[in-house]
């Protein structure tokens, strides 16, 4: 491969790489996972570029991050059937200053959507990720997953039904979120029970990952009051050195906990209809990078 060329090449990578990390994340609901299938992409693009030259790079490498992130989901699925307490994925987060057009994860991976596509297969979470977030015709997400066009059909509609059934409203408005989280933060730092359980969905879910490396809630915490009590408890435990950080988590609010100054935890916050349906503590390091 000629200078030229593999300065071409570079550079159409370098233009293609955001959207395939964020279709190798969508996949995987893990950006350490997704950035290696995305880098281990670019190593295949040129060993083929070498062969043959590839006209559409983007195109093409779409198809081999999108295959190898649904073969790493499958490995990864026999892993977190075994793993410490319940798994949540890892977060993107982002100051919160940085204005919205400059959060470089797309708003439709937020943070609930990862939560609810775990209940999916791999096969269905791809064919759903590429066609509906991404807007792949079924045809080359046919290609893409190797099977037939009205396979991926069913295989999206399955998926389409899940994260219906699974998931409240996700497309909160950005402010609405904010206001909410704002709220349910200060009833918490002033210990107000029942604002905090009037601003809880009744069926509310509060999950904690520490991965068997942080302490954690090994069972989700259900409910509106146990919830608040929780977080009540929660706020009771803070210590001297640990600093609440409002941050973007997936392009929303959330909060990251530091531990003199070493993050330590990140909460995530799922709203819907003025009221917060989730609250999801992530804990495990290897996940807050």
């Amino acid at each position: 491969m000629d200078g030229d060329r593999a300065g071409e090449l570079s550079a159409d990578y370098a233009a293609a790489r955001p959207r395939l990390v964020r279709v190798a994340y969508a996949i995987l609901g893990s950006m350490s996972e997704a950035e290696d299938v995305v880098s281990d992409c670019w190593f295949k693009l040129v060993r083929a570029d070498r062969r043959s030259r590839v006209q559409d790079v983007e195109g093409w490498s779409l198809v081999v991050v999108a295959r190898e992130a649904m073969d790493v989901l499958r490995s990864a699925r026999v892993r977190r059937e075994t793993y410490p307490g319940p798994w949540l994925p890892e977060p993107v987060l982002s100051p919160m200053e940085d204005p919205a057009d400059r959060v470089t994860l797309d708003e439709s991976v937020s943070f609930a959507l990862l939560v609810v596509l775990e209940s999916l297969t791999p096969a269905e979470r791809t064919a759903w990720v590429l066609h509906d977030l991404f807007g792949m015709t079924f045809e080359d997400v046919a290609a893409t997953v190797g099977r037939s066009p009205a396979a991926v059909r069913q295989l999206a509609a399955r998926a389409r039904r899940h994260v219906s059934q699974g998931a409240p409203r996700i497309d909160v408005d950005r402010d609405q979120h904010r206001q909410v989280v704002e709220r349910f933060l200060a009833a918490a730092a002033g210990g107000d029970l029942r604002a905090l359980v009037a601003m809880l969905d009744p069926a509310a879910v509060l999950t904690s990952d520490g991965g068997g490396k942080a302490n954690a809630a090994r069972r989700p915490v259900r409910g509106a009051e146990q919830v608040a009590r929780f977080m009540l408890g929660v706020m009771d435990r803070m210590e001297p050195g640990h600093v609440l950080t409002p941050m973007a988590v997936n392009g929303a609010l959330g909060v990251a906990v530091y531990d003199h100054g070493r993050i330590d935890t990140v909460v995530s916050f799922t709203v819907s209809g003025g009221l917060l349906h989730r609250i999801d503590f992530i804990r495990t390091p290897d996940k807050l990078r």
